[in-house]
C-alpha cells in the first residue's frame, strides 16, 4: 500500500471519528440525565429491530432516487443543492453541540450560551459556502464530508440500540455485496458522485499510482453509528465516563482495520471496485465481542 495513501486514510478516519465521539458524549450524557430521550427512526423504541428494517428501506429508496436523478439530470446544480442541504443540516448539529460543550467547559454558558445557535448557524453556512467558492479543493471537500459524517453518524447511533444497528449493518453488508458484484449499480452511483465532485465521498489522491480513490461516506458513517450505539448502551448499563468510550473505540479500531485491508487490496488491483463495509462489519463485530467480554 502506498504510504501517503495510508496516512491520508488514517488521518481522515481518526479526525472524523474524533469529531463524532466529541459530539456523541453530550448526547449520551443528556440521555443519562433524561434531558434527551432518544427515539427510533421508525418506532419510538430505539431497541425495536423494526427500526433497522425501516432505515434499510429508506436507504434503498434514497439510492433509487439518486440513481434516477443521475440518469435524468446531467448537470450538477440539483446535486449541489442536495449536498448543501445535507452538509448544512449535519454540520449544524456538530457545531451547535461542540460550541455548547466548549462554553460549558469554559464556564461561560450562563453568559453567552444563547449565542451558540447563532454561531453554529454561521459556521454551518460558512462550510456550505466553501463548497460553492472552492468546489475543487479536496481538503475542503473532505472537511465537509467529515463534519457531515460526524453529525449523521451520531444522530443515527443515538437513535438506535445496539441490536438494531447490528441488524442494519448486516443488511447493508449483504446489500453492498449485491450492489457491487451483482447489479453493479453501486459502481454507477459512485462514479456519478465522483464526476460531480460531491461531498458524499472522501477523495484520496494517489501520486504514485496517478489515481484518486473515492471512499463513500457510508464507510465512515456506519462505524460511527455502531460505536455511538455501543457507547450509549455501555453508559446506560452503568459504565461511567470516559470508560464507556472504550468499547466504541474498539469498534472503530476494527472498522479502520477493515478499511485498510480494502484500500490495500484495491491499491494493488487498480480499477477493481470493492465494498469496504463487509470486512469492516466482520471485524467490528469481533471487536464489539471483545468489548463485551471485557465487561463493557
Amino acid at each position: 500500500m502506498e504510504k501517503s495513501l495510508l496516512l491520508k486514510l488514517c488521518a481522515l478516519f481518526i479526525v472524523t471519528q474524533l469529531i463524532g465521539i466529541a459530539v456523541a458524549v453530550p448526547f449520551i450524557s443528556a440521555t443519562q440525565t433524561g434531558e434527551y430521550t432518544p427515539t427510533g427512526v421508525v418506532t419510538e423504541d430505539p431497541d425495536d429491530p423494526i427500526n433497522a428494517i425501516g432505515l434499510f428501506g429508506m436507504i434503498l429508496v434514497s439510492t433509487a432516487i439518486f440513481l434516477i436523478f443521475l440518469k435524468l439530470f446531467k448537470g450538477a446544480a440539483l446535486f449541489k443543492v442536495l449536498e448543501a442541504i445535507v452538509v448544512f443540516s449535519a454540520s449544524l448539529i456538530v457545531f451547535w453541540t461542540l460550541l455548547e460543550l466548549a462554553m460549558i467547559l469554559l464556564g461561560v454558558w450562563e453568559i453567552v450560551g444563547g449565542l451558540a445557535l447563532f454561531a453554529a448557524l454561521a459556521l454551518a453556512l460558512a462550510l456550505v459556502a466553501t463548497r460553492v467558492l472552492w468546489p475543487k479543493n479536496l481538503i475542503l471537500r473532505n472537511l465537509s464530508s467529515s463534519v457531515s459524517v460526524a453529525g449523521v453518524g451520531v444522530l443515527i447511533g443515538i437513535s438506535l440500540g445496539v441490536v438494531p444497528v447490528i441488524i442494519f449493518l448486516i443488511l447493508l453488508t449483504i446489500y453492498d455485496f449485491i450492489a457491487v458484484f451483482k447489479t453493479k449499480h453501486m459502481i454507477v452511483l459512485a462514479k456519478g458522485i465522483s464526476k460531480k465532485n460531491l461531498a458524499f465521498t472522501f477523495a484520496l489522491p494517489s501520486k504514485e499510482l496517478k489515481h484518486q480513490f473515492e471512499l463513500g461516506t457510508g464507510d465512515m458513517v456506519m462505524p460511527l453509528t455502531f460505536a455511538v450505539a455501543v457507547m450509549n448502551s455501555s453508559a446506560m448499563s452503568g459504565v461511567a465516563f470516559p470508560n464507556y468510550i472504550i468499547p466504541g473505540v474498539l469498534v472503530l479500531i476494527g472498522s479502520l482495520a477493515g478499511l485498510l485491508w480494502t484500500i490495500d487490496y484495491i491499491s494493488k488491483h487498480v480499477g477493481i471496485a470493492l465494498p469496504a463495509l463487509p470486512p469492516q462489519t466482520v471485524i467490528m463485530l469481533l471487536m464489539w465481542g471483545v468489548g463485551k467480554l471485557a465487561g463493557f
